[in-house]
C-alpha cells in the first residue's frame, strides 16, 4: 500500500520533469560506452530495467557467444556484450533506434549486426546462445515508433508473437532472459509462454521505492 502511494506521488511529480528532460537528445555513458540517445529511444539511465538486466548478463560467460538483444533501443546491452567478445545482433522496430544504434556502434568502434525487425520477422533464422529482452509490457496499441518500447498491444499481442517465434532462434542450451516489473500483467505473459511450450523461471528480483523488477529465464 505504501509503495503504491509513493509510486503514484512520484509519477505525478517526477514524470512531467522526466518527459521534458527526455524531449531532447541526451548523452549517456556506462563503463566507457558513450551513447547519444534521441527522444524517441528508451533511455537506459532513467529506467531501472535495462541496467538490472545488464548486471545479470554481465555475470554470464559472453566470449564467443552468439548474442541477440531483441528490441535493443539504445543498444547498451548489445554493446556491452560485444565488448566482452560476443558476436552480437541488435534489433529494433523503431527506425530512430536503428539509426541511433548504427551511429553509436560506429562512434564506440563496437562491431554489431543491426537489423530493423518486428521481433523475429527480419532476422535470418539461426540459433543464438543468449537472447536478452527488455520488452514493452503495458497494454495499449502502440501508435508511434517510440511507443513500441512501452506498449505490447491491447491483448498482449507482442508476447504472443515473441513466444510463437522463439523456438526457431534457440537451441537446447540457449539462455533467454527477460525483465518484467510488478506493474505489468505477469500472469498473462506466463500463460502465453505456457501456451507456446515455455515457462518463465524467476532468477532475480530487485525492488526499489517505486517498483519491483524481475528477471525471468524463458525455458522450454
Amino acid at each position: 500500500m505504501l509503495r503504491r502511494a509513493i509510486k503514484q506521488l512520484t509519477t505525478r511529480l517526477y514524470k512531467p520533469l522526466l518527459v521534458k528532460y527526455l524531449s531532447a537528445t541526451r548523452l549517456y555513458t556506462y563503463k566507457g560506452i558513450r551513447l547519444v540517445i534521441p527522444p524517441a529511444v528508451f533511455h537506459p539511465g532513467f529506467f531501472f530495467s535495462t541496467r538490472l538486466l545488464l548486471r545479470y548478463i554481465a555475470s554470464l560467460p559472453l566470449k564467443n557467444k552468439f548474442f541477440l538483444e531483441l528490441g535493443a533501443g539504445s543498444g547498451l546491452i548489445a554493446m556491452y556484450a560485444a565488448r566482452q567478445e560476443a558476436s552480437v545482433t541488435a534489433t529494433d522496430i523503431n527506425p530512430v533506434a536503428i539509426h541511433s544504434l548504427e551511429m553509436n556502434a560506429r562512434s564506440n568502434r563496437i562491431p554489431l549486426t543491426i537489423i530493423k525487425s518486428d521481433l523475429f520477422t527480419g532476422i535470418p533464422q539461426q540459433a543464438f546462445d543468449i537472447i536478452a529482452i527488455n520488452p514493452p509490457y503495458y497494454k495499449k496499441q502502440p501508435q508511434t515508433g517510440a511507443e513500441y518500447a512501452w506498449y505490447c498491444g491491447e491483448q498482449g499481442e507482442y508476447f504472443q508473437q515473441l513466444f510463437g517465434g522463439l523456438h526457431q532462434y534457440i537451441h537446447e542450451q540457449s539462455v533467454v532472459l527477460m525483465v518484467l516489473c510488478d506493474g505489468c500483467d505477469i500472469d498473462m505473459i506466463k500463460e502465453m509462454a505456457l501456451n507456446n511450450g515455455f515457462k518463465l523461471n524467476c532468477v532475480f528480483t530487485k525492488g526499489n521505492w517505486v517498483e519491483v523488477n524481475y528477471i525471468f529465464k524463458v525455458e522450454k
